[in-house]
């Protein structure tokens, strides 16, 4: 016997994902102590959960013309190109430095406690291209609004801001209030 998924389509993007949440794992004091980690590696391993996410994600965006997605490192390169390849648009990697191969777009911002950079290929984006940039998680949105950066200096019309998994309680959808925030499955503690 073999679960099912609602498959959304271009008049069906408002597919319920909650039932999502019990195919995370919950690691109590990861990194370290006090943190609650949101293990997302027991979801990817669920092929019914896998498919689901995916095509969840691609209706929200469906009928907005995508050209190209970006995916943050490093998760952001699980679901990147499946969203992708469901939306029929390219994928680009946006990468921690000194990794891609071609001249590179650099963007450096601050952390808690000091900095970090990202960088893509300066020929990744043509200018006016619509992209949407995907990563697993939005908690406090500094590494996502720094990847803004990086794909509007290279021309990039920013078409959405995609997510696994939003963490509420840390208000990262404030640093990105002017784009279409979409996130699948929400925590608020």
């Amino acid at each position: 016997m073999s679960a099912s998924r609602a498959v959304p389509t271009k008049s069906n993007n408002a597919v319920n994902c909650n039932h999502l949440k019990n195919l995370i794992r919950e690691v109590p004091d990861f990194p370290k102590p006090g943190i609650l980690f949101y293990d997302i590696t027991t979801l990817l391993k669920d092929k019914v959960g896998f498919a689901t996410l995916i095509d969840a994600l691609s209706a929200h965006y469906m009928e907005k013309d995508i050209d190209l997605v970006l995916g943050i490192e490093a998760r952001g390169f699980i679901f990147g190109p499946a969203l992708a390849y469901r939306l029929n648009a390219g994928f680009v990697p946006v990468r921690k430095p000194k990794k891609l191969p071609a001249e590179t777009a650099k963007v450096t911002y601050q952390l808690e406690y000091g900095s970090d950079s990202l960088e893509m290929h300066k020929d990744a984006i043509k200018p006016g291209q619509r992209v949407i940039i995907v990563d697993d998680l939005l908690a406090t949105g500094g590494t996502c609004a720094a990847t803004v950066q990086l794909a509007k200096s290279l021309g990039g019309n920013i078409a959405g801001l995609a997510f696994v998994v939003e963490l509420d309680f840390l208000n990262g959808k404030e640093k990105l209030k002017e784009y279409d925030v979409f996130s699948l499955l929400h925590y608020n503690s």
